[in-house]
């Protein structure tokens, strides 16, 4: 294999050190795109939650019923006892507190 010039070598070692950067800065920006869309839906989840914060639920509680689809007292309406007790994160003490705010609603569970 033939020797490469000097100007050859700088010219690849120039190369090498953009690309570099270019995918250092990729990074970092993907890194911070991360970072705000987490706020995001982080903020979308506190605002979701606040329902059932206000209510007294644990925060394991509240995770399980955003994530099922409940957000205000009215869905669980939708939803039997027996389904809300199988979510994961549902304890005893929370589904006592769902069943007294539904008895002070005037609501209850789907049969």
């Amino acid at each position: 294999m033939a020797k490469k010039s000097p100007a050859k070598i700088k010219k690849l070692a120039a190369e090498a050190i953009r690309a570099a950067v270019v995918k250092r800065e990729a990074k970092q920006e993907k890194s911070q795109l991360s970072i705000n869309k987490s706020d995001v839906e982080l903020d979308r989840y506190e605002s979701l939650a606040e329902v059932w914060r206000e209510m007294g639920l644990d925060a394991a509680a509240r995770r399980a019923l955003v994530a099922d689809g409940l957000f205000e007292l009215s869905d669980l309406r939708k939803v039997s006892l027996a389904a809300v007790k199988e979510l994961d994160g549902m304890g005893p003490n929370a589904v006592r507190i769902l069943v007294s705010e539904l008895k002070k609603a005037d609501l209850s569970f789907r049969k």
